[in-house]
């Protein structure tokens, strides 16, 4: 089932996840997108396990930063045209520690970000 992404902003609703036997997500070309929920047929594995860890734990340090250090992540992406948010980039650094680059959108976007890595 598709619902036009219009008709959505007009009732102020952006809805993905799931909602009972179903399950949404929006599309550039095809608005939300709904389709029967698929759960999983067997238990997460350990690296699955692991991995969500690493991301829950991103986020949590993503929440400890101030609002000014945060800031500068999406000012630096911007500046370094970057397709990607603040967060995003945090998250890449976080799982990656790929310095080299860093310094390189450091350099590109004119901003530190090292110190509130």
């Amino acid at each position: 089932m598709q619902i036009k992404q219009h008709t959505l902003n007009l009732l102020g609703l952006n809805p993905t996840g799931d909602l009972g036997h179903l399950t949404a997500y929006t599309s550039r070309r095809h608005g939300t997108v709904w389709f029967p929920k698929s759960p999983p047929l067997t238990p997460p594995t350990l690296w699955q396990l692991r991995q969500r860890d690493r991301f829950r734990h991103v986020a949590y340090l993503w929440s400890k930063l101030d609002d000014q250090t945060r800031e500068l992540w999406a000012l630096a992406a911007r500046l370094a045209n970057l397709y990607v948010t603040g967060y995003n980039l945090f998250t890449w650094y976080q799982c990656t520690r790929d310095r080299a680059a860093l310094s390189t959108i450091e350099r590109q976007s004119g901003q530190e970000l090292e110190k509130g890595a």
